[in-house]
């Protein structure tokens, strides 16, 4: 019976259903972060009898066919790159991209990584850096006697010297853009990495065309719309459980065949006595004892 491993495939893609809006959930107050979203596919079809083909000999064809599914696949899971909301924090460091692009991390082992976290610190040389400590790229370093920092949305970064009336630039940061956002690969601490499928990223200066422009003093908070994933959520217990109740159906139905087989086994071998040959329609087991 086909239904036991199709129902089998649809309980598996909602357990990875479940999952995908699990993490979700638990990521609604991560900042920068983008929501995913499970992609399903139907399997392989069976054909029993194939559409077109000839019905008679008079040159009549099937118009439909019979096709049997064995099931559901997961084909992907994408991310949505939406625009997060921006929450005011008041803090010097803390930048929001406002539109398309990612901030240029240098990690320990040299590589270059991608984040839409924008909660900047500075390391004990007065260089910009990641809530882990990784350099920010380009890298920009605050003098020491520097009273009062300002980035404007292009990215622009100005610092007030004491005693100085003139702001001072120190530095500009850039924004890295891909044709495929959703192919980034993710590695964890809010941080991606370009692959394949994402393409080689385009750099540029905030505000200039098709980059984003920043704003200091927010955070981009996640994408993740609380509503959304319950209902989500339901949608996907609920399907859990008809697939299951698919599988106990099915494995009914086998029950009932195998009754069925068992006693035709012992009509064949347990024979009914001669004297109980004569059927009578309204007794229980077919037969009654013929009068001697």
């Amino acid at each position: 019976m086909r239904a036991l491993g199709i129902a089998a495939t649809g309980m598996l893609a909602q357990q990875l259903n479940v999952d995908v809006i699990s993490n979700n959930i638990a990521n609604m107050t991560t900042t920068g972060f983008k929501r995913q979203r499970a992609e399903f596919q139907d399997l392989l079809y069976q054909d029993m009898e194939r559409a077109g083909a000839a019905s008679s000999d008079a040159g009549t064809i099937v118009p439909a066919g019979i096709q049997i599914g064995v099931g559901v696949k997961t084909a992907s899971v994408y991310r949505i790159t939406d625009q997060g909301a921006l929450d005011a924090t008041g803090n010097t460091y803390d930048l929001a991209i406002q539109g398309e692009g990612y901030f240029r991390v240098l990690l320990p082992s040299g590589e270059e990584a991608y984040s839409r976290a924008g909660s900047m610190q500075l390391s004990p040389s007065g260089e910009l850096v990641t809530q882990d400590g990784f350099t920010v790229i380009p890298s920009i370093t605050v003098p020491q006697d520097a009273t009062s920092v300002t980035i404007n949305p292009s990215g622009e970064v100005e610092v007030q010297i004491d005693g100085q009336v003139n702001l001072q630039t120190v530095g500009q940061l850039d924004l890295a853009i891909f044709f495929n956002e959703g192919g980034l690969q993710p590695l964890g601490d809010s941080l991606y990495k370009e692959s394949t499928a994402s393409g080689s990223p385009t750099i540029g200066v905030p505000g200039s065309t098709g980059f984003g422009t920043l704003r200091q003093g927010y955070l981009e908070m996640s994408n993740v719309n609380a509503v959304q994933e319950i209902t989500q959520l339901i949608s996907a217990q609920r399907a859990y459980e008809m697939n299951s109740k698919t599988i106990t159906a099915a494995d009914e139905m086998m029950s009932v065949t195998n009754q069925l087989d068992h006693c035709l086994c012992q009509r064949q071998h347990h024979p009914a006595p001669r004297h109980y040959r004569r059927r009578r329609a309204d007794h229980p087991r077919g037969y009654f004892h013929r009068r001697r």
